[in-house]
């Protein structure tokens, strides 16, 4: 299990789980930890992170109430880290559906798994870039490896998963399973964590859509979306804190996400605006 600073000992069995590698998903980070201390949970808030991220980052982090867990990316071969550097990773397979930010290094995602290192009984996974807006410790009640399907464009989407929010078991058995299948000869993961945590758990469990909504279903599907029963909103492809060119047409949800990072007011789900 990875060691964690002394004082920093686990106050329970049950943890969520971010990974933060720069100081763009360290602003990110601090609106997650704050949605999740809003639903009243007793779970640790767990942040795992590089030695990339700056102190300032880390403090205000700690702050709001994270555990720090330092981490090193994997000890992966010369010829998997050229093969999802983020310029070749993308050239070989492009987004066509959004665009990921300057800031998003592919390399650095394969970091999550070792969260299968943590010393926790039970983790629920949960990308810097989510907000959760209603309780979730049911999810702890899941077994391994459940995930909501990749869904913000069409019913097409139920047959991949988003590698988002996920449940886990911490084991170090499985961690090594995971190393040792991972940086095979020849290994391309096209969505990186994603594509592999898929084919390491092909009989995953299917979470509600509800668990993990992404924002393009606000514009591709509006007929899915329901505040009334989001418990987690993704901010996939481009992020809630920068400038882009879909901005206009998220603006609630930006300004949702924007309530949560600073320290005022958060609107209740049923005083949100709905879909055009």
């Amino acid at each position: 299990m990875i060691d964690a600073p002394a004082g920093h000992a686990p106050r329970g069995e049950r943890a969520y789980v971010t990974l933060v590698t720069n100081e763009d998903f360290a602003r990110g980070a601090a609106a997650l930890l704050r949605s999740l201390s809003l639903t009243g949970t007793e779970a640790d808030l767990v942040v795992m992170h590089t030695a990339a991220v700056p102190d300032e980052a880390l403090a205000r982090l700690h702050a709001r109430g994270a555990r720090l867990v330092p981490v090193d990316l994997l000890p992966t071969s010369d010829a998997f880290n050229a093969a999802h550097a983020r310029d070749r990773l993308h050239g070989n397979a492009p987004f066509t559906r959004g665009e990921k930010p300057p800031f998003h290094t592919p390399l650095d995602n394969f970091a999550k798994l070792r969260l299968w290192q943590l010393d926790y009984e039970r983790v629920v996974f949960l990308d810097a870039d989510t907000l959760v807006l209603r309780n979730s410790d049911a999810l702890f009640d899941y077994p391994e490896f459940c995930a909501a399907p990749n869904v913000y464009e069409s019913l097409a989407d139920f047959h991949r998963m988003n590698s988002g929010v996920f449940t886990a078991r911490p084991s170090r058995a499985t961690f090594n399973a995971m190393l040792a299948r991972l940086d095979a000869p020849g290994a391309f993961w096209r969505r990186t964590d994603q594509t592999f945590l898929q084919d390491f758990f092909p009989d995953w469990h299917g979470l509600p859509v509800f668990s993990n909504m992404l924002q393009y279903v606000w514009f591709n599907m509006p007929e899915l979306w329901s505040w009334e029963q989001i418990r987690i909103l993704h901010f996939q492809y481009e992020k809630p804190w920068q400038d882009h060119a879909k901005a206009d047409r998220l603006r609630p949800l930006i300004d949702l996400w924007r309530a949560y990072e600073g320290d005022g007011p958060v609107p209740a789900p049923a005083d949100l605006p709905r879909p055009a």
